[in-house]
């Protein structure tokens, strides 16, 4: 029998620790202090169970039912109801009294018999807290006297002083082994052997991941009162996935997740035997840049310095991240595909023709339009050396192209604009037959304005730019809320206003539509989102994504 797929029913249980995590981030929408929920302590206790080459661990620090809070949507209700409607167990009754402060799902080992000839088969193990030992020992023998008289045929053994509990399940059944181990945790796994490699981790303390220099490291970084933490070995993880890295840079990830009085606060350190190399310098506040970035904004990316991006620490964690997740660096293109189209249609190439002169601050923008699929862009950049230059190589490059460079004025206001002459076709009437005449398209304009030079794709969002007075994403209430959020100093922020950015993400990111989905209840009430790094470790490189919700 297939254990990787007799456990997936189980695995569900596990999946609480994931699925009331997503929950909690609605806690104060229904009139309670996110402050008040927050985790019994800052690192996993379960921790000394998993294997140091897990290749990840989710853990849970909160009791679930913390989130009473959510009943009225009956949310949490329908998940203890569905977790446990198979297994005749009631969670009120069997689980409620027992369950403590902690639940952590890893993923212990790839192949738990480590023979290739049968396939990679991981080991699954699911630690709960208890706070009454008695009770869950309870617990589990109910779990498995219904597990027998459904079919099942039960094997005991004493292993290293705790008692073991197993099945043999018929083929309609999920595999699973149990124990209360300690007066601190009830163990789950899909092999009893999982749970004696569980047992041996925590009597060989060099087994387990708290041994582990990487863990430890990882866990100095977690703050205070986190709702939940994750860590991943990220070359196992890739290993995990049958991938080869081309750049294999980092090491370890570990990501916590934090209520804030306006939202949800999720911080990740990545970390490295080697020397990060900062893109630029930290900035204690935002950039002036922003101030000619309407309001209207749906995705807003400032910071300084994009001269050395693509050899920073930064781009090869990226690198690292979409081949680990996607098994190639094609993500890029897709994510990326407003900014390919660009290169594709004006001949350039962003790292040598723009990026490599925009030393000073800059600000790039997307403003979606509902009746268009291509949005309106802005790109303002600083006025520093070789700015100049680098705005006459690009009038050439349009000139090159067949654009003529054109002067106009708005509000007084100089403007050089790229433009194009087209015929365009205008109906008369039926003796003469159409007739054609010559139109001007523009292409693209810009400016000189203060210590700025402002780019715009259209006439529409310059003239916006330049007319409208303070109604820039500086005043914007929900964006200084979001970066409010963010520890200073750091490299700039990525700012997306999800309602309005959400069918240009669908567009090109399909997939994220499923995302949607499966996670309603948060997309539902999701308002915005602002991604930033920032830390001086010289060995990791932290960052976090600050999630702004409705209400909050």
């Amino acid at each position: 029998m297939n254990r990787q797929r007799s456990f997936i029913g189980f695995i569900v249980a596990g999946a609480i620790a994931l699925l009331v995590i997503a929950i909690a981030s609605f806690y104060w929408f229904f009139g309670k202090s996110p402050a008040n929920l927050i985790g019994s302590t800052s690192q996993p206790g379960a921790a000394i169970f998993v294997s140091k080459l897990s290749p990840v661990m989710v853990s849970l620090l909160a009791n679930p039912d913390r989130l009473q809070a959510l009943e009225r949507e009956e949310e949490l209700s329908k998940l203890k109801t569905s977790l446990f409607a198979k297994s005749g167990i009631d969670y009120k009754q069997d689980i409620q009294p027992w369950l403590g402060d902690e639940i952590t799902l890893a993923i212990t080992t790839l192949d738990i018999d480590r023979d290739l000839e049968n396939g990679q088969q991981p080991g699954y193990l699911l630690a709960l807290a208890t706070k009454q030992p008695e009770k869950s020992r309870e617990f589990v023998e109910l779990l498995f006297s219904k597990r027998a008289l459904a079919g099942a045929n039960l094997a005991v053994e004493q292993y290293k002083g705790v008692k073991l509990i197993s099945d043999n399940s018929q083929p309609e059944q999920d595999l699973l082994a149990g124990a209360v181990v300690g007066e601190g945790f009830v163990l789950f796994a899909n092999d009893p052997k999982v749970l004696r490699d569980a047992i041996n981790n925590v009597q060989a303390p060099d087994l387990n991941l708290t041994s582990s220099p990487e863990y430890q490291k990882a866990s100095k970084e977690l703050p205070k009162g986190g709702l939940a933490v994750a860590f991943l070995n990220l070359p196992i993880v890739a290993k995990w996935q049958g991938l080869e890295l081309p750049e294999e840079l980092y090491n370890s990830q570990i990501i916590s997740l934090a209520l804030n009085p306006k939202g949800l606060l999720a911080e990740t350190t990545f970390l490295t035997s080697s020397e990060i190399v900062s893109p630029s310098a930290p900035l204690s506040k935002p950039v002036g840049a922003l101030q000619y970035i309407p309001a209207s904004v749906g995705l807003a990316i400032s910071g300084s310095n994009l001269s050395n991006l693509g050899d920073s620490d930064l781009a090869k964690l990226w690198r690292q991240a979409t081949a680990t997740i996607y098994g190639s660096e094609d993500v890029v293109s897709r994510l990326a595909k407003p900014l390919a189209d660009i290169q594709k249609r004006w001949g350039i190439n962003l790292p040598e023709d723009i990026f490599s002169w925009v030393q000073g601050e800059y600000a790039i923008a997307l403003l979606p339009e509902k009746e268009q699929t291509t949005p309106h862009w802005i790109f303002v950049v600083e006025k520093s050396e070789g700015v100049e230059q680098g705005v006459a190589r690009l009038d050439a490059i349009a000139s090159s192209n067949g654009l003529s460079i054109n002067p106009l004025n708005i509000d007084k206001q100089k403007i050089s604009a790229w433009t194009e002459l087209i015929t365009a076709t205008k109906k008369s009437d039926a003796k003469e037959g159409a007739s054609l005449s010559i139109e001007t398209k523009v292409r693209g304009l810009h400016t000189t304005f203060g210590n700025y030079e402002i780019f715009t794709s259209d006439l529409e969002t310059m003239n916006e730019i330049l007319t409208v007075k303070d109604n820039s994403i500086i005043d914007n209430p929900d964006f200084k809320e979001s970066i409010a959020a963010i520890p200073r100093p750091n490299q700039g922020y990525i700012y997306l206003d999800w309602r309005k950015s959400q069918n240009l993400l669908e567009r090109q990111v399909p997939i994220l539509k499923l995302v949607e989905i499966l996670g309603k209840p948060f997309f539902n009430n999701l308002r915005s989102l602002t991604v930033s790094s920032y830390g001086t470790e010289a060995r990791s490189l932290k960052g976090g994504v600050f999630f702004k919700l409705h209400n909050s």
